[in-house]
C-alpha cells in the first residue's frame, strides 16, 4: 500500500501505541538520509541550468525543495509499505514472522536497482509491531525534461521511464507499478515456500453501503489522478506559451534597441557629414594661401646665414646682417613654420573626420540590416506560434500533449541507446 509517510515514526524518533520498544533493536535501517541533502544531490545542477536560462528574475527558483513542498502538483516524496500476511499467520515473534522478515529483506535489497528513477532516501524494516513490514520512502524524478528543470520531480514520468504507461482510469502508471512490485514480491515469497493468496472477491461480503463507499473512493482516486494529469498538462501548455511570448518579447526588445542604435548612428553620421562639409569649405578657402605659404616657407626656411647677401658699400656687412636683415628673416621663418604646422594639423584632423564619417555610415548600414533580420525572425516566430495554436485547436490539447509526451519518450530512448552505444565503443576501444 502507499502511505503518507512519517519519517520520524519510521526511524523511531517517537513510539506509537502499536510499537513494542523492547523489540525496536530488532528493526533494520537500510538508509536514512536527510531529504534536503538528497534534493540538492538530484536537482542542484539542473536548477542552475534552469536559472541561467531565465531572462526574468521572477521566473528563477531559489530553492527547489521549497517550491515542491509549497506546490500542489507533486509531493516531496512518496512512501510504500510492504507486508506479508497479518498478525495471525505472520506475527513478528513467530517463526513465520522471521521468514516474512527474510523475504522482505531480499525484496528491499533489489528495490533501488529495479527502480532507478525512484531515489530511495529512507527505508526501514519494522519488527517491533504486530507483523513485519517495510517502509520505503523515495523521490521520483525524471531526466531530460523539456519543460521546467531538465531533471525534476515527477511520479508519472518516473514510472513512465520504467515502462509503465497509463491506460484506463484504474490502470494508471502507479497502479501498474504497484501490481508489478507485488509480482516481484510474490516470486521471492515462492522461493521460500510462501504462496500468494490473491483475495479479489471479498467485495461480495461487504454491506451495500460499504461497497458503495469503496466504489466512490475508487472513483475519487481516479479523478484525483485525472486532475493531476490535467494540472501537469496545463502547466506544460502555460510554460510553452510563456516561452514563446518571452522569446517574442526578447526579439521586440532587440529590435527596439537596434532602432535606437540606428537613430543614434544616423545622428552621428549627420554630424559627421556637416563637419566634413565645414572642413572642406575651410580648406577650399585657405588652400591657395597655404600653397603660396608652402613655397614661401620652403624658400626661406633655410638658415638665415645662407640666405642674406653680403653688406653693401654704404655700411658694414656685420652691421647690416646682425641688426637688420638677420632678425627680420628669423621672425618671418618662425611665422611661416607655425602656419605650416597649423596647416598639417588641420589636414590630419580632416583625414580623421573623414574616417569617422565612413565608420558611422558603415555602422548605419550594419544596424539597418540587423533590424531587417530581427523583423523577419519576429514574423516567422509569430507565424509558428499561430500555427501551434491552430494545431492545438484542431487536434485538441490532449492529443497534442500525447504527441509531445510520445516524442519525449522517443528522444529519451534514443539518448539512452546512443549512450549505451558510446559506452560499448569506449569499452571495445580500451
Amino acid at each position: 500500500m502507499t502511505g503518507k509517510g512519517s519519517l520520524n515514526h519510521n526511524s523511531r524518533k517517537f513510539h506509537a501505541k502499536n510499537t513494542d520498544p523492547k523489540r525496536t533493536h530488532w528493526n533494520v535501517e537500510y538508509c536514512n538520509e536527510d531529504i534536503k541533502d538528497v534534493y540538492h544531490e538530484l536537482f542542484d545542477e539542473a536548477l542552475k541550468r534552469y536559472n541561467d536560462k531565465q531572462t526574468r528574475k521572477d521566473r528563477k527558483i531559489d530553492d527547489y525543495y521549497e517550491k515542491i513542498r509549497s506546490g500542489k502538483q507533486e509531493k516531496l516524496f512518496h512512501e510504500v509499505i510492504i507486508q506479508i500476511g497479518d498478525k495471525d499467520n505472520m506475527g513478528s515473534e513467530t517463526v513465520e514472522g522471521q521468514l516474512a522478515a527474510k523475504v522482505l529483506d531480499e525484496y528491499m535489497k533489489g528495490f533501488q536497482e529495479r527502480n532507478p528513477t525512484l531515489r530511495v532516501f529512507a527505508a526501514h524494516l519494522h519488527l517491533d509491531e504486530a507483523t513485519p513490514h517495510l517502509h520505503i520512502d523515495f523521490i521520483p524524478y525524471v531526466t531530460g525534461s523539456k519543460r521546467g528543470l531538465d531533471t525534476r520531480v515527477s511520479l508519472k514520468q518516473a514510472l513512465s521511464v520504467l515502462g509503465f504507461k497509463g491506460g484506463t482510469r484504474m490502470e494508471t502508471e502507479l497502479n501498474q507499478w504497484v501490481a508489478a512490485e507485488k509480482e516481484q514480491l510474490a516470486s521471492i515469497m515462492l522461493e521460500h515456500g510462501i504462496e500468494w493468496e490473491q483475495k479479489g472477491t471479498h467485495e461480495k461480503h461487504l454491506s451495500l453501503l460499504d461497497f458503495e463507499k469503496q466504489e466512490r473512493a475508487k472513483e475519487v482516486a481516479a479523478l484525483e489522478e485525472q486532475k493531476a494529469d490535467l494540472e501537469e498538462h496545463n502547466a506544460t501548455m502555460q510554460e510553452v506559451n510563456e516561452k514563446w511570448l518571452d522569446h517574442l518579447k526578447n526579439i521586440e526588445q532587440d529590435i527596439s534597441s537596434a532602432q535606437e542604435s540606428l537613430k543614434e548612428a544616423d545622428k552621428k553620421a549627420e554630424r559627421a557629414k556637416k563637419n566634413k562639409a565645414q572642413y572642406e569649405k575651410k580648406l577650399m578657402e585657405i588652400a591657395p594661401m597655404v600653397k603660396e605659404m608652402e613655397r614661401f616657407a620652403e624658400k626661406y626656411s633655410a638658415d638665415p646665414e645662407e640666405v642674406l647677401p653680403e653688406a653693401g658699400t654704404l655700411e658694414t656687412g656685420k652691421t647690416y646682417r646682425e641688426k637688420k636683415a638677420k632678425p627680420l628673416i628669423k621672425k618671418i621663418v618662425v611665422v611661416l613654420r607655425s602656419v605650416y604646422r597649423a596647416y598639417l594639423d588641420l589636414s590630419r584632423k580632416f583625414s580623421d573626420m573623414q574616417k569617422s564619417y565612413d565608420r558611422a555610415w558603415s555602422k548605419v548600414n550594419l544596424l539597418t540590416a540587423r533590424v531587417e533580420e530581427l523583423w523577419n525572425e519576429n514574423k516567422v516566430l509569430r507565424e509558428k506560434l499561430g500555427d501551434f495554436n491552430r494545431v492545438e485547436r484542431a487536434l485538441g490539447r490532449d492529443t497534442v500533449e500525447m504527441i509531445v509526451q510520445r516524442e519525449k519518450s522517443l528522444e529519451e530512448a534514443q539518448r539512452i541507446q546512443n549512450r549505451e552505444r558510446k559506452r560499448k565503443i569506449d569499452r571495445e576501444g580500451r
